[in-house]
């Protein structure tokens, strides 16, 4: 491991300021919340950094605030106090449970919800050194190799899946995401944040080098809003999602209004089902049309050689999942 030096900011713009100078310099500058997929980049030597740029010193970005009748979440708040802060389980259950299905209690306290919107694949191509698109070379590896757990849809030339349960449900509960340059700030629906390869196979989302995701807006959720984060593993903790999914129904008594699915583990950005959703709108809830729901949740997928299973799994989870959450009194 590289020597390095820190560096302390003191609010957003300081820090893409400071990323920017370092960068300037001919010095390689990362930002560091958490610290928990930043640590395995460095001890897997996917980056060599000379600035760690420390975020847990930004001032008000580790807490949930009312904003314009929602709700604001700073970047830096733990994953753990995210899952337990009352107005998010009472408002925004998928959201914590999203959170406090991550990887296990000790990651949870460290970890941060920026950290986890914006990790890196954990595919074992891309972490071991291999030459794929996504460390800049021209080639996927699973595509003929091990790709159990890689992409159904969405893929190519790379299939990975994004690795993050929180951004699911934050795509489901139709987030904006404020994000802070040294030129300024933005804000873009999380629906936008999230990249396929197509777009840019070297990245995951829209963030510029030297941006920093500051805050996420949630919307007051409306009358009858019901949602709820579903997550299937390989083994108990420590693991990421083999497939997911975020599902938000806004209902009047037993009719569905509207509806937002999000799946995740089985694509390169977290995998909304627009078609599954029209088929709930204004509709009772029945086993019947959950199963139709699910099926139409897996249009369009084209499962790898050893990943084919994942179809089932999801056909089964969506329909679960959407008849448990309607019916819920």
């Amino acid at each position: 491991m590289k020597t390095f030096t820190n560096a302390n900011a003191r609010d957003p713009k300081q820090a893409a300021g400071l990323a920017q100078q370092a960068r300037s310099n001919g010095h390689a500058p990362y930002f560091n919340g958490g610290g928990t997929d930043l640590l395995g980049l460095v001890k897997e030597r996917i980056v060599q950094p000379d600035v760690l740029i420390n975020l847990r010193t930004l001032k008000g970005l580790d807490q949930v605030t009312s904003a314009s009748g929602g709700v604001s979440i700073g970047g830096q708040i733990s994953l753990d106090a995210l899952s337990h802060d009352p107005r998010i389980r009472r408002d925004y259950p998928v959201l914590a449970e999203a959170a406090e299905s991550v990887a296990t209690q000790q990651i949870r306290n460290f970890g941060t919800l920026a950290g986890n919107v914006c990790q890196r694949p954990w595919c074992w191509y891309f972490r071991n050194g291999f030459p794929c698109y996504k460390a800049g070379g021209s080639q996927c590896f699973s595509i003929t190799g091990e790709n159990r757990f890689h992409a159904i849809f969405g893929g190519g030339p790379s299939f990975i899946v994004h690795p993050s349960d929180t951004a699911p449900a934050l795509v489901a509960l139709d987030a904006q995401f404020h994000i802070v340059g040294p030129t300024g700030e933005r804000t873009v629906p999380a629906a936008d944040f999230f990249v396929l390869p197509k777009q840019n196979a070297a990245r995951e989302n829209v963030l510029a080098e030297d941006e920093v995701l500051a805050s996420i807006q949630l919307p007051a959720p409306r009358a009858g809003t019901r949602s709820t984060y579903h997550k299937e593993l390989d083994r108990e903790a420590w693991t990421h999602a083999v497939v997911s999914a975020a599902v938000v129904l806004e209902m009047d008594k037993d009719i569905c209004r509207s509806a937002r699915m999000v799946l995740g583990g089985v694509a390169p950005i977290p995998w909304r089902v627009p078609d599954a959703e029209r088929l709930l709108a204004n509709q009772r809830i029945t086993p019947e049309l959950a199963a139709k729901v699910a099926d139409a949740a897996l249009a369009g997928a084209n499962p790898l050689a050893k990943n084919a299973y994942k179809i089932p799994l999801t056909r089964a989870i969506v329909q679960r999942t959407a008849l448990a959450l309607g019916i819920r009194a």
